[in-house]
């Protein structure tokens, strides 16, 4: 319902529910306040946010104004709200310097200096002088892992962090202790932060009390820095995030708000895996192997080496693509090799799975959620995927959608949606359905009501199962298990009493009858009048895309190169580790069969050893391109900087700028004008039609609208004469950016309600710290003014024109006498990715390599502690740490897929010669 306020005299239309605080904001009021936080609600720790209020409705009238809190005061209906009042300000200035008095006042060393919203309210309120001179509260700091600094002594209680970790991100290691003004926010003893999610404790505080460790590394301050927007690589889910470099080094990487999908927090996957990008070992200089010997060659060279290397030494040219490259570098290859000869670089099973995930979104008409809808289901089941370790900011959005049933009881007891305490305290358990299936624990089962662990045929027919209750025109499955009629009736009975209900499952688990299950599953709850939702979690930031351009596999690939009639096969392999997808003695057997072998890639990989010509090309933060996510969003993201602005020697390009330039050569083609990404995207859009919201991604648009460049520093931005003055005098040109309409340089458009989408960093005039992004929502926690970045590419008709899938596997049965172990993945968030495992401070929290057995299995094989398990599985020789878990399914072996030399194709294959060996 809307109702008629006056600010400052001015009447204003606005939302009954809300307080007084997150109104003002939306308007574009500033109001100081620490404790408040958009997603967090308010708790009315801080005091700062006052202002003074009077009614004059029909059945109150003061006769005067009274002070109040506004993050804990609903707006009423014909009040009247001061801000700037003589009382109002000194009372601010009063409790700020109240909580500053055991701050140690060290900005100058302080890693948050000119990001930290301590310093914006202190300025905003005119705090400036300090009359405390006693001795202040010192505490001693803890270690908190690699990631997170810890200065408590900068602490002014306003409990954001706890609420932050144990009552949204679910964490339970982190706590407060002491009395009075002896707080102090910590764990029980010294140790790394468990949560996969405790990165957004450096953003979530207003202090520096929680600081980015890795930032430390390579520190500079944010007004010295330049931003780009872009998009994490490090999974499916596509959040936004703000990268940040100086001196030609990552330095930051923030949370980018984007109301659709990650909101205001992302997990340390992928806020500390980035770190790669700066690795010094990788390819810069394009080099050839002349017999035992490699050259360096400058651009001109190697565009002319390998159009040679193509044209006179093969008949036919191979390309492999890649699903953490971009979908223009991945067209790029397609367009050089042609559409008969592009494979996408997946392995068969997976995109089996993948395929079958398109069918289903695209087909089955079927609500696909965003991942901020996801927080409003009120039944959740997930079909044996591991979503903490997998896609793990979905996983942050589940624990939010828990909380829907407590929301809901407390609006009905007149109990508004952002007082979080009171919300906490009525709800008393409460809470929404979340059902489980996996082949073991999770870090999600401490919300579920219902866990099931079994094997991956075993859950799929037990999801096949429930669709069959749901309707029982969907295939039924013959002799299931009487023992789980009892959890199969728990599971029918809160799906069917759900109003909203969210099938959860992916590629991950490693079976298409799986992902069959939850559509057969999603599609019954449909019949029924449910509003139901389906989301699918796959493997890499751009699986969907890859798939999308090409759908033969990189078995096809190694099979044709290996064929009897292909001969003189030249090969070209884009950011690709061929081993980690593929069985090591095939891809040696196939490579051996190629005469001319192109590698293009950021990072060394054990393929560059064989390879003809290397081709160093840029990581997604030193070129621009398009990824898809697991939703079939297309999202763009920004060259941050260019290699050669620092390091002269270096000829890096974006990968499909240089494959670009081998078509030319190799077919004598001479461009008039300098390639721009978005004529790549226009060909794409030409190729592949139904791609054609790749375009809407481009903000080449907005920018002729706005007529200028937007600026990629902040205002205060010196490093232009300061980074080059021990060098020359004179200040530097600035490079130009022609693919993008931002400027390398504070110079240009920054306004926060400016028609472009593309924000590349949070500032406003007087909000420096992430809290700036108030400033450019349309309402808080709403979207961005000009609408959220980002266009689905995959659209989900109204009607169904899918059958019931019918592929239900037979009863996983251990099998006595019988050598044959099933392999099953376990994923882990630090690890399992295939670039973040390269970051130093995520190699420094991965668990070693092992091997997950139950424990029967163990006595079977006479397995003793501190023992090793060595086994056989597609030709390789393991041989790991043993792990007990008395929840995996015997006749399993459980392996941390994606580590080194642990490759992901494992997945769904078995193990031999299984046998213990000593230490």
């Amino acid at each position: 319902m809307m109702i008629s306020i006056y600010i400052e005299g001015k009447k204003y239309t606005v939302e009954d529910s809300k307080n007084i605080l997150e109104t003002c904001l939306s308007l574009g009021f500033d109001i100081p306040y620490f404790c408040w936080h958009p997603a967090l609600g308010s708790v009315g720790a801080c005091r700062q946010c006052a202002v003074k209020q009077q009614h004059f409705g029909s059945t109150i009238k003061d006769t005067q104004s009274h002070l109040v809190m506004s993050c804990m005061t609903p707006v009423s209906d014909g009040s009247s709200i001061t801000i700037f009042d003589n009382e109002v300000e000194e009372f601010r200035k009063n409790i700020l310097e109240l909580l500053m008095i055991n701050h140690p006042h060290d900005c100058p060393i302080c890693e948050e200096g000119g990001n930290c919203h301590l310093q914006d309210m202190t300025a905003m309120v005119g705090q400036t002088y300090r009359r405390y001179r006693f001795n202040k509260r010192t505490h001693y700091n803890q270690y908190l892992g690699p990631f997170i600094g810890h200065e408590m002594n900068r602490c002014i209680t306003c409990y954001r962090c706890i609420r932050y970790y144990n009552d949204y991100a679910g964490g339970d290691d982190l706590g407060v202790f002491g009395v009075h003004d002896n707080i102090y926010f910590g764990r029980v003893q010294d140790g790394m932060l468990q949560s996969e999610f405790s990165g957004n404790l450096i953003e979530i505080c207003p202090t520096g009390v929680f600081t980015d460790k890795t930032q430390s590394q390579n520190y500079t301050r944010k007004w010295d820095m330049i931003f780009a927007p872009s998009i994490c690589q490090q999974c499916s889910v596509g959040c936004n995030i703000i990268v940040g470099e100086r001196y030609g080094k990552l330095c930051r990487v923030e949370n980018r708000y984007n109301g659709n999908i990650n909101g205001y927090f992302l997990c340390d996957r992928g806020r500390f895996g980035c770190d790669y990008v700066n690795i010094n070992n990788r390819p810069k200089i394009p080099s050839n192997k002349q017999g035992d010997d490699w050259v360096v060659l400058n651009e001109r060279q190697a565009v002319q080496e390998a159009a040679n290397g193509l044209k006179h030494n093969c008949n036919r040219i191979i390309g492999i693509g890649s699903s953490r490259a971009s979908m223009e570098s991945n067209f790029s290859l397609l367009k050089l090799v042609g559409p008969d000869n592009f494979y996408n670089g997946i392995n068969n099973l997976e995109q089996e799975r993948l395929l079958l995930i398109i069918e289903i979104l695209c087909n089955s008409g079927i609500q696909v959620p965003s991942l901020r809808e996801v927080e409003i289901y009120d039944t959740i089941l997930i079909l044996g995927e591991d979503l903490t370790q997998t896609g793990a900011r979905v996983a942050l959005a589940i624990r939010q959608a828990v909380k829907g049933k407590a929301r809901k009881d407390a609006e009905a007891q007149g109990i508004f949606d952002w007082q979080s305490a009171a919300i906490i305290n009525s709800a008393q358990g409460i809470k929404n359905n979340i059902l489980i299936t996996g082949v073991d624990k999770t870090k999600l089962d401490d919300v579920a009501v219902l866990t099931y662990y079994d094997s991956v045929q075993n859950q799929a027919r037990f999801g096949f199962a429930i669709a069959h209750a749901l309707d029982h025109t969907a295939p039924e499955v013959k002799d299931f298990d009487a023992k789980l009629n009892e959890k199969l009736d728990i599971v029918v009975q809160k799906l069917m009493e759900a109003r909203k209900p969210l099938i959860i499952s992916g590629s991950n688990a490693g079976s298409k009858e799986l992902i069959a299950s939850a559509a057969n599953i999603a599609r019954a709850l449909k019949n029924r009048g449910s509003e139901v939702g389906i989301t699918f979690i796959v493997g890499e930031v751009n699986s969907i895309g890859l798939v999308m351009l090409g759908q033969k596999s990189l078995d096809a690939a190694l099979v044709d190169i290996c064929s009897t009639h292909t001969s003189s096969v030249g090969l070209i392999v884009l950011e690709s580790d061929l081993y980690r997808h593929a069985k090591a003695n095939q891809v040696d057997v196939a490579l051996n069969k190629v005469n001319y072998l192109i590698v293009l890639d950021h990072q060394y990989t054990l393929i560059q050893k064989k390879a003809n010509l290397v081709l160093p090309v840029s990581s997604f933060v030193e070129s621009d391109g398009t990824v898809i996510n697991y939703e079939g969003r297309a999202q763009r993201f920004f060259r941050l900087y260019k290699p050669q602005s620092y390091e002269k020697n270096t000829v890096i390009f974006e990968s499909w700028r240089w494959l670009y330039l081998i078509h030319d050569c190799y077919i004598n083609y001479i461009r008039k004008k300098n390639l721009h990404i978005d004529q790549i995207i226009d060909a794409i859009i030409y190729y592949f039609p139904k791609l054609i919201g790749m375009k809407q991604t481009s903000p080449d648009a907005s920018f002729r609208i706005c007529g200028q460049k937007l600026a990629r520093a902040p205002h205060r931005y010196s490093g232009r004469t300061a980074m080059y003055a021990n060098v020359d005098v004179h200040e530097p040109y600035i490079s130009q950016d022609d693919d993008t309409m931002f400027s390398f340089s504070m110079e240009g458009n920054h306004s926060v309600q400016s028609c472009h989408k593309q924000v590349a960093f949070a500032w406003a005039p007087g909000w420096n710290s992430p809290q700036a992004w108030n400033k450019f929502q349309d309402k808080i926690g709403g979207n961005l003014y000009s609408g959220n970045p980002g266009i689905r590419v995959l659209h989900t008709g109204n009607g169904s024109t899918l059958n019931w899938f019918n592929m239900i596997p037979q009863s996983f049965k251990t099998m006595n006498n019988v050598d044959r172990w099933l392999i099953v993945p376990y994923w882990h968030l630090f690890g399992s990715e295939e670039t973040s495992q390269r970051s130093q401070c995520i190699q420094d929290c991965m668990p070693n390599p092992y091997v997950m057995l139950n424990q029967l299995d163990a006595l079977q094989l006479k397995i003793q502690k501190n023992m090793l398990l060595k086994f056989t599985c597609a030709g390789q020789i393991l041989c790991l740490p043993i792990k007990f878990s008395t929840n995996l399914p015997t006749g399993h072996i459980g392996l941390p897929l994606g580590f080194p030399d642990i490759p992901l194709f494992l997945s769904g294959m078995y193990a031999q010669d299984v046998q213990g060996v000593l230490l």
